[in-house]
């Protein structure tokens, strides 16, 4: 059974070497992630949009929107955004 969420949700901040996570609830849409990346978006942007996919999937989640501006975060940040996102969305 996927996990869903019950809210909105922020993890981050637009600082350098960081990134602003925020997850709404997506019914029935899927897992879809808008990023927005200015320092690298044309050299890793696909590899920071299959991550945050991967990191909501393997947490078991399925439908979630995903709103991210990236200041050139490394993977464990990205996945550190990511989880506490979905773990602040989940709370009732």
């Amino acid at each position: 059974m996927a996990k869903t969420l019950a809210k909105p949700a922020t993890a981050g901040f637009e600082e350098k070497n960081d990134m602003l996570v925020q997850v709404a609830p997506n019914p029935g849409k899927g897992i879809e992630v808008e990023l927005t990346s200015s320092p690298v978006i044309k050299q890793y942007g696909k590899h920071i949009v299959a991550l945050i996919e991967k990191i909501a999937k393997d947490a078991g989640f399925s439908d979630v929107k995903f709103q991210v501006i990236d200041k050139g975060a490394w993977d464990y940040t990205i996945e550190a955004r990511v989880v506490a996102a979905l773990e602040r969305g989940m709370q009732a």
